[in-house]
């Protein structure tokens, strides 16, 4: 496989026509596969601005002058799924005064709840662990996050799976009208007077746009609606003193994912301190009770010392909150070791004595890496 750069070859990018190759972001991940089509201009808009190289088999090298760094393939691993979901999902909302998009969004959906399901340590590890290099794309990865977490609170609650899904579509559309707004903020760490206007006007901008691209399902609109109310009074757009329950559960996913996600102006909140706000905030809800379960007291994705010495990363809930697996990245005196070795720390000589704060694990490893999916 050969790997080029976007622009070489933007002219084989045509409405209406598969994709002649896979798209790639600047780390080589998988961001389109080769075959999709291209539904509009706005979709080519943003494969041009997010993708920088593409691939393609050999023999067709000569149609774009070969070249390019070589790149051996390797399996697509649910981290790869990951991060073209986030691509996909960019299309998604694109492509909302097309139409169709209720049935584009239900079939996202499905899929997004599949990819969770296939895996949830996965799922959370990627809510935890964000690319601070990536903040611009935060109102994409947020929704995304928001919808996985809602999605697991609602299976753990025991709601019927239509119901989750209808959380899910509502989670993923509910902040469509400031995805953008989201990244600068993210990024920049403050907000003009009219971006504020905009933010304060979202629920009710995404509800009427949804609705205009065919969207009637009473549910998934009223959870969008509400999703910033708050019991008792006091939120927006309509100052409501009571909310739905897909709006109650949007709500908490949102506070809680907006806690733990980095910002340009702050870092981010502790998995504890942003579960302890959330569950008093909420007034000890059930629901909130079911997302702490979920990400427990060490999710996947933090970094803790282990008894042995060694530094470790969670990579998988335990059979209590306090003994998750973990893959150990260092030996006893603190030196990176090659290969990662699981922990489990029901083991005494490998339990948790403490978390490592983000600011002092300066070591990096390749989550594949952590969860065996790649050979070391």
């Amino acid at each position: 496989m050969a790997i080029d750069l976007l622009r070489q070859v933007i002219d084989q990018i045509r409405v209406g026509e598969p994709l002649p190759f896979g798209v790639r972001d600047e780390q080589g991940q998988l961001l389109l596969a080769k075959g999709r089509v291209v539904a509009n201009d706005a979709q080519r808009q943003i494969l041009v601005e997010r993708g920088l190289y593409v691939d393609h088999d050999d023999e067709s090298a000569g149609a774009t002058g070969g070249g390019g760094a070589g790149s051996a393939k390797r399996r697509t691993t649910l981290f790869d799924l990951w991060k073209q979901t986030t691509a996909r999902l960019d299309l998604l909302l694109a492509s909302l005064d097309q139409d169709g998009f209720p049935t584009r969004c239900e079939a996202f959906a499905e899929q997004l709840v599949a990819l969770v399901q296939r895996d949830p340590d996965i799922a959370i590890y990627h809510s935890v662990r964000q690319d601070p290099n990536r903040l611009s794309l935060y109102g994409l990865s947020h929704a995304l996050h928001c919808a996985m977490v809602a999605q697991l609170a609602a299976t753990r609650a025991g709601w019927p799976p239509e119901q989750v899904r209808t959380l899910v579509k509502a989670a993923l559309t509910m902040n469509l009208a400031i995805v953008e707004v989201q990244g600068r903020f993210a990024t920049l760490g403050r907000l003009s007077d009219a971006q504020r206007d905009q933010i304060r006007g979202h629920p009710q901008a995404a509800v009427d746009r949804l609705q205009a691209a065919g969207v009637q399902d009473a549910d998934w609109l009223q959870a969008v609606l509400e999703h910033h109310e708050r019991p008792g009074g006091g939120g927006y757009p309509q100052n409501l003193s009571t909310l739905c329950e897909l709006a109650s559960v949007l709500r908490m996913a949102d506070v809680f994912m907006a806690k733990i996600s980095p910002r340009t102006e702050r870092p981010a909140l502790s998995i504890l301190d942003a579960a302890r706000q959330m569950f008093a905030e909420a007034g000890g809800s059930p629901l909130a009770a079911a997302i702490i379960k979920e990400y427990g007291i060490y999710p996947p994705g933090n970094f803790v010392q282990l008894a042995s010495g060694e530094m470790a990363v969670v990579i998988r809930r335990g059979a209590t909150a306090h003994t998750p697996v973990a893959a150990a990245v260092t030996d006893r005196n603190g030196i990176p070791v090659v290969r990662t070795a699981k922990r489990n720390t029901a083991e005494p000589a490998y339990a948790i004595k403490s978390l490592v704060p983000d600011t002092k694990m300066m070591l990096r490893v390749p989550p594949e890496r952590l969860y065996g999916l790649v050979e070391e």
